[in-house]
């Protein structure tokens, strides 16, 4: 059988891989624009911060290493120009010779991937004006900041990537912001989690800016300053990472099915078209929880499509289950995680959403190094079905949304997750694990043993007639009336059982306790602040 891929990087190198590994008898030729067929992207603000020193590092494979080691037939600067699905037919063009050439297929992988969106605005052909992509843009970006030319750097776009280089470019001396015409850094955060980790970022020396648009970039040849809506930066650097656009322009009158620029799939990795794939990048796979299109431009989705499709192309029938958007993130005294919907994405998709936040311990508090997590885990509350976490630490955030992947892959509710047998000693974790204690609160919270504000509640003043009854270790909180759990043995001087009195603690434990003795000692109108301190801002 004769399989043509377009492209390598993950999702095409992982698609031809497998076909020979499936059967040698194959042959199997990728056309790939560039020179680099296997680069780690996700490790390019990595090499920018020197955490990755060696550049070589960046390279997965070259083209004549990943032929030896697969018997793939690799074409390096050959770009795909036409698709003639009837004749079964590419047509590419060499980018040394402009020559163009015209290659038969029994099947074909599109996995071109994505190019950086390049903004509409002025000035953004400046000299030190980035864009973070490839390895030569790293490499690029490197060796300017090593020269220390580089004092103050903006970088548009507050994703993962964005973040991601602003930490590694203040790692080494220079001062970033951070501007985005969201509301909110990090997709696929709640409002009240993106907030928290604005802020984190903001102590630690990265301010970020949202709901700005940038509107040019000024200089005398080299960038000078950054202009929005709102007002403007100075910059000796900027870093491009608003958003990448699928490279499939080339495909326009092929008859393919696709939705702003991305090929839409089924969950075989099958086109609209006879015996035409595509991965990666450039294609759509579907949201496990919701079935809808989804697209999720990550390494991970593009090595496990391209590893179905090419089981798929040799007469399997397998069927990608979809994607949760799940991220990991590294930021400066903080990982950030985060899997399935969003409390405002479940509403949306007709759930009946509950969501609880917690602050709780990431291993045992007495070993050296604890620190805690901040959760917020949803739920449907008709079904109980698990429906999205978002995790917020110093230590192995990774771990709390990956079990809460396995949870919702497998459709399962609170009760299905409860009391597992998670690995636990000292080092690692806790006796209860941190998801399963967030478990056992938002279930407390669900069955009424729990009166709780949101944080997102108590921004919008839900607390508003309620009393402020600081319930911390130590006070806290200055003009609140301070109870201390320990003490409280029946009703407690200058709380009326009647009135409404909200208990704040610094992360919502102290507080439930407190609320559970009150409530046995007839006070019936209390809540508690989801979060404590740590979590929210509180004023009387």
């Amino acid at each position: 059988m004769k399989v043509l891929v377009l492209g390598g990087v993950a999702a095409g190198t992982k698609v031809a891989a497998k076909l020979m590994r499936e059967d040698r008898k194959n042959e199997v030729i990728v056309l790939n624009k560039g020179e680099n067929i296997s680069y780690a992207g996700c490790g390019l603000p990595y090499y920018v911060g020197h955490v990755i020193e060696e550049k070589e590092q960046l390279i997965v494979n070259t083209p004549q290493k990943y032929s030896k080691l697969t018997g793939v037939t690799v074409l390096t600067e050959t770009e795909a120009i036409k698709v003639d699905p009837k004749a079964k037919q590419v047509t590419a063009v060499d980018q040394k010779t402009k020559e163009e050439k015209i290659y038969d297929y029994d099947k074909l992988v599109i996995s071109v991937g994505a190019s950086p969106i390049k903004p509409p605005i002025e000035g953004c052909d400046l000299e030190n004006v980035f864009f973070v992509r490839t390895p030569e843009d790293a490499i690029r970006i490197r060796d300017i900041v090593d020269a220390q030319t580089v004092k103050r750097a903006v970088v548009v776009g507050a994703g993962y990537i964005g973040l991601e280089i602003a930490e590694n470019l203040k790692l080494q001396g220079i001062r970033p912001f951070v501007l985005d015409m969201a509301p909110h850094a990090l997709p696929g955060f709640d409002s009240e989690m993106a907030e928290y980790i604005e802020g984190k970022l903001q102590e630690s020396g990265i301010p970020v800016v949202t709901g700005v648009t940038v509107t040019r970039i000024e200089g005398d040849k080299k960038v000078e300053k950054v202009i929005t809506n709102k007002k403007a930066y100075k910059a000796d650097m900027v870093i491009l990472s608003a958003g990448i656009r699928p490279n499939t322009a080339f495909l326009e009158g092929s008859g393919l099915e696709m939705f702003k620029g991305t090929i839409l799939t089924n969950e075989q990795g099958e086109t609209n078209l006879s015996d035409i794939y595509a991965a990666g990048d450039c294609a759509m796979v579907h949201n496990a929880i919701t079935g809808k299109p989804a697209w999720s431009p990550m390494g991970s989705t593009a090595n496990i499509s391209g590893r179905l499709i090419a089981q798929n192309i040799m007469g399997a029938k397998l069927g990608y289950r979809g994607v949760l958007g799940t991220a990991v993130c590294k930021l400066p005294g903080m990982n950030v995680g985060r899997t399935g919907l969003t409390e405002e994405q479940a509403a949306l998709e007709g759930f009946h959403p509950v969501s609880v936040i917690t602050v709780v311990d990431d291993k045992a508090h007495y070993f050296p190094g604890a620190g805690s997590f901040v959760i917020k885990m949803i739920a449907d509350r008709d079904s109980l079905r698990l429906l999205g976490v978002q995790v917020i630490g110093a230590g192995a955030v990774d771990k709390v949304v990956d079990i809460a992947v396995t949870g919702i892959m497998l459709k399962g509710t609170l009760t299905d997750l409860a009391d597992m047998d998670l690995a636990y000693a000292p080092p690692f974790s806790t006796a209860i694990h941190p998801f399963e204690h967030t478990l056992n609160v938002l279930m407390n919270k669900i069955n009424g043993k729990f009166d709780t504000f949101t944080p997102a509640e108590y921004a919008q003043g839900a607390a508003e007639g309620y009393k402020v009854v600081d319930a911390c270790l130590t006070p806290s909180i200055a003009g609140a009336p301070y109870v201390d759990l320990t003490t409280v043995e029946g009703p407690v001087e200058g709380l009326d059982p009647e009135e409404k009195i909200l208990l704040v603690c610094n992360k919502g434990k102290r507080a439930y306790l407190l609320q559970n003795r009150l409530k046995f000692y007839g006070y019936q109108n209390t809540k508690v602040l989801e979060g404590g301190i740590t979590f929210n801002e509180v004023t009387l």
